[in-house]
């Protein structure tokens, strides 16, 4: 008798135990939300507004983001303007105060210095990002030093979890710090090597691996290519020796095949961010994926 009632008092207490939430966090991107999984894996709860191919520029503030976004604790994106034609809408929507502002509200381009910032802006220079280029997700020490920040903004919104956060912070940096090393000798055959590309997007992956970008396929950023502006990159290209004409997985294939069946340089279409391949399943895949393939157009 003792021990069941032992027992019944044992379930009781368990049962008017508060269960806390875990953290509801809304990232704007797959490749953060990826890292957001390496850093919390199943102590938070992720929704993503996006995937690889979609422009991400271009979203539609759908009531279903809308309700994702209302009940988030956190917000991670990339910032620096990227999400400028439907973030702002979709906060206003949403009245979530949690994320509209403050530590709720995480920017990865906020955290590392960007490139291409202009000193000036020019609407008429087309899709120009006043505070630089938004592409911060190909650069994997910038990607490190986001995870960083990350993991410090989970644990402090997330005191209970502090400990879990900091721990994989710790393998997640360990593993990454490895694969850099293994990146970068393995594409060093691509060191001085030039390539066309669709959108201004390479920049941080075209300076980690010392290539060069010597053409877009856009004859401004955010303006589609023209047959005249493609008919003017065919000698730039021969010329100037590109191994590849590079896009990404969500845009038109199109004007790089076009390009490339008049120079025999190889049109290649990389994941750009999570998802975009079969192979780029995470942000270890993502790398994998974009290095194999650009080392696939020297052959």
């Amino acid at each position: 008798m003792r021990k069941m009632l032992f027992l019944m008092v044992a379930i009781a207490a368990v049962i008017s135990t508060p269960v806390q939430a875990k953290l509801r966090v809304f990232a704007c991107e797959p490749e953060w939300a990826s890292l957001l999984n390496e850093l919390a894996g199943d102590a938070i709860t992720v929704d993503i507004a996006t995937n690889a191919l979609q422009d991400v520029h271009v979203v539609e503030a759908r009531p279903s983001l809308i309700a994702k976004m209302r009940r988030a604790d956190l917000l991670v994106c990339t910032g620096a303007q990227l999400e400028i034609g439907w973030l702002p809408q979709l906060l206003r929507q949403a009245g979530n105060t949690k994320v509209s502002a403050g530590a709720g509200h995480f920017m990865a381009a906020s955290q590392v210095t960007t490139l291409e910032k202009p000193a000036s802006i020019d609407r008429s220079a087309g899709d120009v990002h006043p505070d630089g280029n938004p592409h911060v997700q190909l650069d994997p020490y910038r990607v490190l030093a986001i995870a960083k920040a990350l993991g410090a903004r989970l644990a402090e919104l997330d005191a209970a979890n502090a400990t879990t956060y900091q721990q994989r912070l710790g393998d997640f940096e360990t593993r990454w710090q490895a694969a850099i090393k293994a990146w970068e000798a393995k594409a060093a055959p691509l060191k001085g090597k030039s390539v066309i590309v669709y959108h201004s997007s390479w920049v941080y992956l075209l300076q980690w691996l010392g290539m060069h970008e010597i053409g877009s396929l856009e004859p401004k950023p955010g303006v589609p290519p023209t047959s005249s502006h493609l008919s003017s990159l065919i000698d730039v290209t021969k010329s100037g020796g590109a191994i590849a004409i590079i896009s990404a997985a969500y845009q038109d294939r199109r004007p790089g095949e076009w390009l490339s069946e008049r120079t025999s340089v190889p049109a290649v279409v990389l994941p750009f961010t999570v998802g975009g391949d079969d192979q780029a399943k995470d942000l270890f895949g993502l790398y994998d994926s974009t290095i194999d393939k650009l080392l696939g157009a020297l052959k």
